[in-house]
């Protein structure tokens, strides 16, 4: 039997691994629209689901697991699973319009702000009557 020290930690890592894992995200503004950016590695596109729930947005996703029949695992470290995560949006969003698309891993959503929420102009009228006084 060989003593391995750090045998319980990586059991320990293990067992909180089970559930959904996050999705590391990028969000950037670009002029008048958000982009948001999540590594979705190894995951089938159909299995990806995008909810508006309100103001809620909710990304989920499912990474199967490779299957070798009749072979031995040498080192198994990109684990199948569940990936999520929720984003709160704001009022100023054309919720309408959202777009998403997956290329190379990556999950990558479009978020437009809604014409109210654009900043503009507000045009000053002024009156050219003039008002005389008679002494």
């Amino acid at each position: 039997m060989t003593f391995d020290p750090f045998g319980d930690i990586d059991r320990l890592r293990d067992a909180f691994r089970t559930g959904a894992r996050a999705v590391p995200v990028d969000l950037v503004r670009e002029g008048d629209r958000y982009l948001l950016n999540a590594d979705l590695p190894g995951v089938d596109p159909g299995s990806i689901d995008i909810d508006l729930d309100g103001n809620l947005l909710t990304i989920r996703a499912e990474r199967t697991h490779a299957t070798h029949e009749h072979a031995k695992w040498i080192v198994q470290e990109r684990r199948g699973g569940s990936y999520y995560r929720q984003f709160t949006l704001g009022d100023g969003i054309d919720r309408e319009s959202i777009s998403a698309s997956y290329e190379n891993g990556v999950l990558s959503l479009m978020i437009p702000i809604s014409e109210k929420a654009k900043p503009r102009k507000i045009q000053v009228s002024a009156s050219e009557v003039r008002e005389s006084i008679t002494a």
